[in-house]
């Protein structure tokens, strides 16, 4: 079988007429130079209405349509060659997604091994080091928790003499936290500093008539992007939605992800790792992907497998197999059909049982945070949980508005914006001086929230500072629940955002569980551990707005599936409390400040349906208009300086998806007869065309005869289908068929004559809809 992939030729041998005489009459350089840049399964399009494409520009929308054809031409060829071989070579391409699932989960789960064991061991360092060996964590030097094996130890971690102190005087213990979290918090964002990417305009604006009057920008004007900072989230679910990041999803981008994120959360700042496990499994997912030639060259198919490997991170994160999958689907994806559900599922179960084998935590469980309260609730306590729902939904509501704000105006300062070093270093030591005096807040995200969720009715937990403190009834202890729920409040606000790999997940969960251990001490009768436990699940709902995903995570996180009613209670009237305040969650603002052209279907809806407006809204200008129509003689055929002139037009817009309207005059208008991308007509103009004379025509549309010779042939890469709407169509209809059809374009004719009138760009909705929502 000849294998599908980019060196392929373009010009395969048919005795069918049309692609037969252009091998005879075209230009053999140009063919040698295009069979080098076009996929076969992109030629078996040639022939089609739809066209074949090049691979997709960065920075640009893919067209889902296109690779739905594409995806089905490949099929039908493997299926069509009969014979044992071919029979086993279509069995193989049925099962490939399930072996690319299941090595996407071990794959994660053997990085998110390495993070977990890294991290827990250079945190402890703060504090101290293992005599018998620096390199163990404090549970493994003081209970045998070695990654591998299950062992425990007689020694605690409190009272352990293996684990040497660096002072037992507070003053120099505090100074070396402090100066050991800021060496950490240096060395994580300058690792992070080596994935900054320049990348170009997002959005061609709303409308307005001057926008292009001004002189253009250059391409690389449109902003700066650190790949491996923050969560990932935000720029994941662009990447799902149908838009290209250049290098995201790049070994580079991994392995900074990795190291950025043990030193970053080892410094003990109000984020987690949890989040950019995420980022991290969709670069192992891509990475796995691309050697498969039905992902690697089709954009459709490859954020299939990309969405599968989204829950991997969360089930490695976490310990929650069920909870990965159903963030996928309802946080982080925009297409996911049931043969993404089932991929995710393997690919989630499989990352699960690795680490669960590999054993980083040296418990031997996949649990995290078992817990075993010896009470239950009882139906007065509902309006406890009610209440730590209101308080999740309004500090969610609160941290979103103000880290929103915080970031436009504290980023905004020259020295600030061009050193985010020197920020992270400001972070770090206003997060060291406030949260060491506190020993609540004091360890790393994930060791605060094991520790507010003891049972102190359990007599292994009677040791632990919570338990002792509680017991003593000391009045210092609520002082300290209540300060680090503030201080958590405040330093994730200025945290999020920071240019280090970090994650909001971690100290949500946090603030939450110290409100509600806070709030269990004036309730008797039943361990304050279990509105630890809720409070956790309503802050983190309050923040992210996770509703179905975040109760199954935390009965995962934590084994208690007698609460899940508590949580659902909690979890849902957080989000009513947080949606009360803003509509959209700490991810959506992120995709604002980001500036990525993400199209939320269900927020567009809910935008457009306040404003009774018209396709013809979205209308480009005029002058827009003019420059990138073609209006094609019957011959077909146009200069080849009439299109270099084009094209310097469009690149001076710099959004790099657009292109040109091919059209007819007839006693009517315009007729659209086709859409040339410009990645396309670039690639001919300043590749193809050398092989030709220089004031050589092009022919645009139909076919060629067979005596014509020395023309370029740019029709097998028109788009002679394009999708169009009537210009007095409701708005709904454009956001329905940009959302729902992942279209890269639409045509917009006239009612009455189907005359063309406008083109609208994927990117020109989406700014159309961010001043919606600047409006409001």
């Amino acid at each position: 079988m000849a294998e599908h992939d980019e060196h392929s030729a373009l010009l395969g041998v048919h005795h069918n007429g049309r692609r037969h005489s252009r091998l005879q009459h075209g230009n053999e350089d140009a063919d040698s130079f295009a069979r080098s840049h076009v996929t076969k399964d992109e030629q078996k399009l040639s022939e089609t209405a739809i066209g074949e494409r090049l691979p997709y520009n960065d920075y640009t929308t893919i067209d889902w349509l296109h690779d739905l054809v594409k995806d089905s031409y490949r099929l039908r060829f493997i299926h069509s060659r009969k014979g044992l071989r071919f029979k086993l070579i279509s069995l193989f391409d049925e099962a490939s997604g399930w072996i690319a699932a299941a090595l996407i989960g071990t794959l994660t789960a053997c990085v998110a091994f390495v993070v977990d064991v890294t991290e827990a061991t250079v945190s402890d360092w703060k504090l101290g080091y293992c005599q018998r060996n620096p390199f163990l964590n404090r549970d493994a030097c003081c209970e045998d928790k070695t990654p591998f094996f299950a062992q425990g130890g007689v020694e605690t971690g409190v009272d352990c003499r293996g684990f040497h102190e660096w002072s037992n005087s507070y003053v120099p213990s505090f100074a070396i936290y402090v100066g050991l979290a800021l060496v950490f918090g240096v060395v994580s964002s300058t690792a992070t500093m080596f994935t900054k990417r320049s990348l170009p305009s997002t959005s061609p604006g709303t409308g307005k008539e001057n926008q292009y009057g001004s002189p253009p920008e250059p391409v690389a004007s449109g902003k700066s992007m650190y790949m491996a900072a923050g969560s990932g989230i935000p720029e994941i679910k662009t990447i799902l939605s149908g838009f290209v990041i250049p290098n995201f999803l790049d070994f580079k981008v991994l392995f900074v992800k990795g190291f950025g994120a043990v030193f970053a959360v080892a410094t003990g700042m109000c984020l987690g790792k949890e989040g950019p496990f995420v980022h991290i499994s969709t670069c192992v997912g891509y990475l796995v992907a691309k050697n498969f030639p039905k992902y690697r060259d089709n954009g459709r198919k490859m954020r299939e497998i990309l969405s599968a490997a989204c829950a991997a991170g969360l089930s490695v994160a976490f310990g929650a197999p069920i909870g990965g999958v159903l963030f996928s689907y309802e946080e982080i994806s925009t297409y996911f059909p049931r043969k993404v559900l089932w991929r995710a599922f393997l690919c989630s179960l499989t990352a699960a049982m690795v680490l669960r084998a590999l054993n980083p935590t040296g418990t031997g469980k996949l649990v995290l945070f078992e817990t075993h309260y010896g009470t239950s609730y009882n139906p007065v306590h509902y309006l406890v949980f009610v209440l730590l729902g209101v308080a999740g939904g309004i500090f969610g509501g609160l941290f979103c508005r103000l880290n929103f704000l915080w970031s436009k105006w504290f980023r905004s300062f020259a020295l600030i914006k061009q050193n985010p070093v020197f920020e992270v270093f400001l972070v770090v030591l206003a997060t060291t001086l406030l949260q060491y005096p506190n020993p609540l807040i004091r360890e790393p995200g994930d060791v605060v929230i094991k520790n507010l969720l003891v049972d102190c009715r359990d007599d292994a937990s009677q040791k632990t500072w919570v338990c002792q403190q509680e017991s003593a009834n000391s009045g210092t202890y609520l002082g300290f629940l209540a300060y680090g729920t503030a201080t958590k409040l405040v330093l994730t606000i200025i945290t999020f955002g920071i240019k280090v790999p970090s994650g909001v997940i971690i100290p949500a969960l946090d603030a939450g569980a110290l409100f509600g251990r806070l709030v269990g001490q004036a309730v008797p009768s039943i361990s304050p551990g279990i509105f630890a436990m809720v409070g956790a699940a309503a802050f983190l709902a309050g923040v992210s707005r996770m509703t179905i995903s975040l109760c199954v995570i935390m009965f995962e996180l934590t084994g208690e599936l007698e609460y899940i009613l508590p949580h659902m209670i909690a979890i849902l009237v957080a989000k009513w409390v947080a949606d009360a305040l803003g509509k959209e969650s700490v991810y959506d603002l992120a995709q604002n400040i980001l500036g990525h052209p993400f199209l939320d279907p269900e927020h567009a809806i809910a935008a457009v349906q306040h404003q009774d407006a018209r396709v013809e809204e979205l209308i480009p200008p005029q002058q827009t208009m003019d420059e990138i129509t073609v209006v094609v003689p019957k011959s077909n055929c146009v200069s080849v300086d009439l299109l270099r002139k084009k094209l310097s037009q469009l690149q001076a817009r710099g959004l790099m998806d657009a292109g040109l309207v091919l059209v007819q005059s007839t006693s009517i208008g315009n007729i659209c007869q086709g859409y040339l991308s410009e990645s396309e007509l670039e690639f001919g103009l300043n590749e193809l065309a050398t092989s030709f004379p220089e004031r050589t025509e092009v022919r645009l549309l139909g076919q060629a005869p067979d005596e014509e010779e020395g023309k370029l042939d740019l029709s097998p890469f028109v788009d002679r289908t394009p999708i169009t709407v009537c210009a007095s169509a409701p708005m709904e209809y454009a956001v329905e068929m940009f959302g729902k059809l992942g279209l890269r374009y639409l045509m917009v004719t006239e009612e009455g004559t189907g005359a063309l009138v406008g083109v609208i760009i994927k990117k020109r909705l989406v700014g159309y809809l961010e001043g919606l929502g600047h409006a409001e």
